[in-house]
């Protein structure tokens, strides 16, 4: 597999990882059923509503996925290291967060009845093993970063224009921006000499055309 292509799996990896998290997070990830409370009612909770670690650490796995291409060598291995742990988190949290103590707390949090039923059942749904799943993707995308990110190419450059090569460019009539520049600084955009040849007869520095140049070492002596 080429560098290019093993950067295009970690990136795919990286957003699928990242994405599932954040869809899981707005889901029921568990229902608490009072059985024993005066009315028996039934508690939602969602992904956010038991921590929202998991979607938190999405957001900076998003993060890491732009990173992947603005960065390379080591600061890539850098980002593949966060990536890592970034997915273990994801993992851990939504795992840690469908406990039935955990699950429990968080709805007698939002219902006071809850508190006071003296039975009350769990029911744990598989959004959270979409948000687990997420995080192993992530996972994933970090490791590949970390062991092949070194030789992935860095982002495209052919929108950069060097300064030096800016300024040696001169004004032509196919730019008139250019030519403004060269009138602002008061120069002739049409004269293509160069003002720094000694050979130039327009020189204005330089000896007059036609006239004897000095003999080197000596001086010119004129005949009677």
């Amino acid at each position: 597999m080429t560098p290019a292509r093993e950067r295009a799996l970690a990136a795919l990896l990286c957003a699928a990882g990242a994405a599932l998290p954040l869809l899981a997070a707005g889901r029921a990830w568990a229902h608490v059923r009072a059985t024993g409370a005066i009315t028996p009612f039934t508690q939602e909770l969602t992904g956010r509503d038991l921590g929202g670690a998991a979607s938190a650490l999405g957001w900076a796995g998003l993060a890491g996925l732009a990173a992947l291409f603005a960065t390379r060598g080591k600061v890539r291995a850098g980002v593949g290291v966060l990536l890592v742990l970034f997915g273990a988190a994801i993992g851990y949290a939504s795992a840690a967060s469908i406990g039935a103590s955990h699950v429990r707390a968080a709805a007698g949090e939002k219902s006071a009845l809850l508190r006071l039923a003296a039975d009350t059942s769990v029911d744990v749904n598989l959004w959270w093993a979409v948000s687990l799943a997420g995080g192993l993707l992530l996972l994933a995308a970090g490791l590949v970063t970390l062991l092949r990110g070194a030789r992935w190419p860095g982002m495209s450059t052919r929108y950069e224009r060097p300064a030096a090569a800016t300024a040696r460019t001169p004004a032509t009539a196919d730019d008139p921006s250019s030519l403004w520049k060269s009138l602002d600084r008061g120069e002739d955009p049409t004269d293509r000499t160069d003002p720094t040849d000694p050979a130039d007869p327009t020189d204005p520095a330089g000896p007059p055309a036609g006239a004897a140049r000095p003999a080197a070492g000596g001086t010119h002596r004129e005949r009677p």
